[in-house]
């Protein structure tokens, strides 16, 4: 007998893959992601991975989870689930806080034996009471047993037959959302080319849990999330490493200068690296070096002979790199500093995500060491960052930071490829705006304060350049007490010119509206699904998002000014509404702050700008 299915017509669903890191969570949230896209639904996805590297089967800390927001006008990965695959009770345990109270989970009833129950620290054994789970609709199918069966006479052994359970919960999945398989069977034909047998197994387990759901008899509420009608174009599926990754490379086939990345592996910001090794063609040189400090080192080499140089790392990279980059804000060189925040301090919670770096950001290095400081705001908003920091650095020379994070460097978007025409140009400022016989290291534009750059060796154009204080006429070393006021006063005016040069602040809601709500960074998905859905509600608040923040646009204030009760939103305890404070006196602002690794959730958002809207 055929199941009976309650169709829901829904603007949007939230689905979560969890079980233990071996499980394929990933890989199966990744496919799902990406045939919700196919057929025409916006998508945000967030690998949740474990701090541990292989934590004990079963166990609460060794929990991964992959989650995906799909349906139309989206804009993070989405609060409480809808649907739930628990692979395991630790999972369930793990994610039953993230559920909605009509949610369906789907559970595999192989992997919630005693002993299984025991290791998740289960009291009793039923954990669905235990945990208040209730209202939920429950789907008990054996994933584990079934996958065997299915198997069954191949030449697999049982470990590899074992490991295709995500496939069976990936077809449940793909018929509970009636998503045809077969872009799925492309996905994994293309994954597992090179191993003729593990695509055969795949695809069989896919279609025998696809329809073990249509054959089940059971009675569930199933959904029809709402299309959209995109712009024509090329799309991917990229996370904001691999949009860096490419905004880099765009900047650089702009600018007309080679590429160079000097970097070291570190969580959550190695596949900027692993992006750009693939790039040999297009001229791009990405060098894994021996330590933080070597990758910085090696990227002010390669600026000092020409290239647009960059180096990727995450918050303890970053405060290893700190002298190398005060080097290149006394020699006054470009350069590009991606850094992937995670939770800390030290080394912290290398797989979580925090805005924890911005003061380190802003302000971690020794003397007076001003720098440019921009934030990229989604997963796809990385390209233009990485683009625009590219630009800034080779125009003003100067080194550029840009701060991403865990949550959008892992997380991925619906990405059309843009039109790079479209893009500004960027002309670096180099030694072709003078003649050879006024050359001298120290000579600048008087509109932007930019020193001009020449690439070391280029005849005419020799010069020398560190880290002592130079004189201002000459670029000779200088000990004279009002030559370095001048230096530093005119290394601040260069980063503060630059507000001439960046996008205005943009205002999202009505100048008139009771509350501003105020954020930077990732937190942008987040914090416009919870302004649009209060005001959907009746009220009246806008939202302002800052992406360029050293400087900050040049209409910051007089935006800012227009409202009496602003709150500022961010996942640290402070730093920006601090920072904001010191950049406008007199600005009288509250602060809304958490730091739990995780990103912010919509509903906890709305209570707290309505207590604020309340006082």
């Amino acid at each position: 007998m055929q199941n009976t299915i309650n169709i829901k017509d829904v603007n949007d669903i939230v689905i979560r893959f969890s079980g233990d890191s071996g499980d394929g969570m990933q890989l199966t949230g990744t496919i799902f992601s990406n045939l919700s896209a196919i057929f025409g639904n916006e998508i945000a996805t967030f690998p949740d991975y474990p701090a541990e590297i292989r934590a004990p089967q079963g166990t609460l800390s060794g929990v991964s989870g992959f989650q995906v927001h799909l349906g139309n006008k989206i804009y993070n990965s989405g609060d409480l689930c809808d649907v739930l695959v628990a692979m395991n009770p630790a999972a369930l345990k793990v994610n039953a806080k993230h559920l909605k109270s009509d949610s369906v989970i789907i559970i595999d009833t192989d992997s919630f034996q005693k002993r299984d129950l025991e290791k998740a620290l289960f009291k009793t054994e039923d954990p669905f009471t235990e945990l208040g789970l209730t209202s939920q609709q429950i789907i008990s199918v054996p994933i584990t047993g079934l996958t065997k069966d299915s198997l069954e006479g191949t030449d697999l052994d049982m470990k590899s037959r074992t490991r295709s359970k995500n496939m069976f919960a990936l077809g449940l999945v793909c018929w509970l959302f009636n998503r045809p398989l077969d872009v799925a069977n492309h996905m994994l034909s293309a994954k597992f080319a090179k191993k003729p047998a593990l695509v055969e197994a795949n695809l069989k387990v896919l279609a025998d849990g696809f329809n073990y759901g249509h054959n089940t008899d059971t009675t569930i509420s199933s959904y029809r999330v709402e299309t959209v009608n995109v712009e024509k174009g090329y799309y991917l599926d990229v996370n904001g490493n691999t949009a860096t990754a490419y905004g880099l490379i765009a900047a650089a086939e702009n600018a007309g200068r080679q590429l160079f990345l000097g970097s070291y592996p570190i969580t959550p910001a190695t596949d900027i690296l692993h992006e750009l090794v693939k790039f040999k063609q297009l001229g791009v040189k990405a060098i894994q070096v021996e330590d933080e400090i070597a990758g910085v080192c090696t990227a002010i080499g390669a600026s000092f002979t020409g290239s647009l140089a960059a180096t990727s790392t995450s918050g303890p990279g970053l405060a290893l790199k700190s002298e190398a980059i005060g080097l290149a804000v006394m020699a006054e060189l470009p350069l590009v500093v991606i850094d992937v925040q995670r939770g800390g301090p030290s080394t912290g919670l290398p797989t979580k995500t925090e805005q924890t770096d911005l003061r380190q950001a802003l302000y971690g290095r020794n003397g007076e060491s001003p720098i440019v400081v921009m934030a990229a705001a989604t997963p796809t908003d990385c390209f233009d960052m990485a683009y625009w920091a590219s630009k800034i650095a080779l125009e003003h020379i100067t080194p550029a930071i840009l701060l991403t994070d865990g949550y959008i460097a892992n997380g991925a978007s619906a990405w059309r490829i843009p039109d790079i025409e479209k893009y500004p140009t960027i002309v670096p400022h180099d030694q072709t705006r003078v003649d050879e016989n006024e050359w001298r290291s120290a000579l600048r534009d008087n509109k932007t304060y930019a020193r001009y750059w020449a690439a070391a060796g280029t005849p005419g154009y020799t010069h020398r350049i560190g880290g002592l204080e130079k004189d201002y006429d000459s670029g000779a070393i200088s000990t004279d007490s009002a030559n370095h006021q001048r230096m530093v006063d005119t290394r601040q005016a260069k980063i503060d010119k630059i507000a001439d040069y960046i996008p205005q602040l943009e205002l999202v809601g009505g100048e008139d509206s009771d509350l501003l709500v105020v954020g930077w960074g990732g937190t942008y998905g987040h914090l416009r699904e919870a302004v649009e859905k209060m005001n959907e509600a009746g009220h009246k608040i806008a939202l302002a998002h800052f992406r360029f923040i050293s400087p900050l646009p040049k209409n910051t204030a007089a935006i800012l000014g227009k409202f009496k009760n602003i709150v500022v939103a961010e996942q640290n305890n402070g730093q920006f509404a601090g920072y904001l404070t010191e950049k406008i006196p007199g600005l009288k602002i509250s602060r809304y702050n958490k730091v739990e690794g995780q990103p912010f959730s919509i509903h906890e958002l709305i209570d707290a700008f309505t207590k604020k809207l309340e006082e």
